[in-house]
């Protein structure tokens, strides 16, 4: 599989919960977030770098703000993806996710990972430290933050309560497990490891 390495730890916890050991793990850097057109021809360097060594190849990502793109890359290479627009959605489930969407169009989600990261990704990725001016022109239109959480790990909520707090906005909790995404792998995955038996 190649994933984007937000969902890394996500990924081998449930690879490792469900026994799914014929499953190994390429990730690209997180930060192709801040730039999803480059997403698309990273995966398919990696694809191409990778199809003589494996029988199946997956791709452990999500539309991820590529509009379309990913998905045009991949025509032609017998290669699928994770279905969905971006992780928020796997992470909950597409129900609850278009739920949350519906309720607050102007939400901000956070992951674990995005928690962890918070620092790197939004205030130094968006020149935020640099130019903190530039804080109500990226997030004036945001009222909430929703952290969609894999883990229930209180220094993570904590975390996420203050990262709302930076960027002046509401703080919602909605705790997700690992279900979802396990659920979204689990047809191809699973299938996968039926075939090498």
């Amino acid at each position: 599989m190649i994933a984007c390495g937000a969902i890394a730890r996500e990924l081998v916890r449930i690879r490792d919960l469900n026994g799914w050991t014929h499953i190994e793990f390429q990730c690209l850097p997180a930060e192709l977030h801040n730039r999803p057109e480059k997403i698309p021809a990273a995966v398919l360097a990696k694809i191409e770098g990778q199809r003589e060594h494996y029988e199946h190849i997956f791709v452990g990502y999500a539309d991820c703000g590529t509009g379309g793109l990913l998905d045009r890359a991949l025509v032609g290479t017998g290669v699928e993806r994770i279905p969905g627009a971006h992780c928020y959605e796997f992470y909950a489930g597409s129900e609850a996710f278009a739920q949350l969407a519906e309720e607050e169009p102007g939400s901000f989600y956070l992951t674990d990972f995005l928690v962890r990261h918070f620092e790197r990704l939004v205030v130094r990725g968006l020149g935020l430290d640099r130019q903190p001016a530039l804080l109500p022109v990226y997030f004036g239109n945001y009222r909430r933050v929703v952290y969609i959480a894999q883990t229930e790990d209180p220094e993570l909520q904590a975390m996420a309560r203050s990262h709302a707090d930076f960027l002046g906005l509401e703080y919602h909790y909605r705790p997700c497990g690992d279900r979802p995404l396990a659920l979204a792998l689990r047809p191809v995955l699973a299938q996968e490891q039926t075939c090498q038996n």
